[in-house]
């Protein structure tokens, strides 16, 4: 892959905020920073490992698309929009829209449903890897399973989140491109958002 300073320095401070503000958001928002305990390292770490890197890999998932269709694919963090987050996150909920993958180059609609549908089936596959987690180790209280468990939930709620049919989300190029594709696309994603409750 083809990356440039600017964007690894976005991919990089893109994943910490975004880590950080699903800690914070663990850790009970506000109150995590008052506390200032080993329980917001913990929170950070399981963060980074499931919300981080589930987004990381969706970007990449774009980007790799894109290069493959020998395109130029670079992210870019929307700066604002990460304050934002981070802001929110002490509030007790997230509005993540951390960036994006910016393609020039000549793309029909094929290749644009393709290239947007990577983001999402990415969070399907790690959703599906830590359900697997979860059925060999079980469900219990440990820090593992924290870590499973909302590598679970975060997987299958970034999948669907991005599905969403309208732009500048994901959804609304794969549905313009093949609603077949959509609708099972999101079908998958929220039905595992769905299973995370009851496992």
């Amino acid at each position: 892959m083809d990356f440039n300073k600017s964007e690894i320095k976005d991919l990089v401070f893109a994943g910490f905020m975004i880590s950080l503000a699903f800690a914070i958001l663990f850790g009970g928002g506000y109150q995590a920073l008052l506390s200032l305990n080993y329980g917001l390292f913990f929170a950070f770490i399981i963060s980074f490992f499931t919300a981080g890197i589930g987004f990381l890999l969706h970007e990449l998932a774009h980007k790799i698309v894109a290069q493959r269709y020998g395109l130029t694919a670079h992210f870019k963090a929307f700066y604002p929009m990460l304050w934002l987050a981070l802001l929110f996150s002490f509030f007790g909920f997230i509005l993540a829209a951390p960036g994006a993958v910016f393609i020039s180059g000549f793309m029909n609609r094929e290749k644009n449903g393709k290239i947007s549908i990577a983001g999402p089936l990415t969070n399907i596959i790690l959703a599906f890897i830590f359900l697997l987690l979860l059925s060999i180790f079980g469900n219990g209280d440990g820090l593992f399973n924290y870590f499973i468990y909302y590598g679970l939930s975060i997987n299958a709620l970034l999948a669907a989140f991005n599905m969403i049919p309208v732009m500048p989300f994901d959804g609304a190029k794969v549905i313009s491109w093949n609603k077949g594709a959509y609708f099972i696309t999101l079908i998958i994603a929220v039905g595992l958002w769905i299973v995370s409750f009851f496992v």
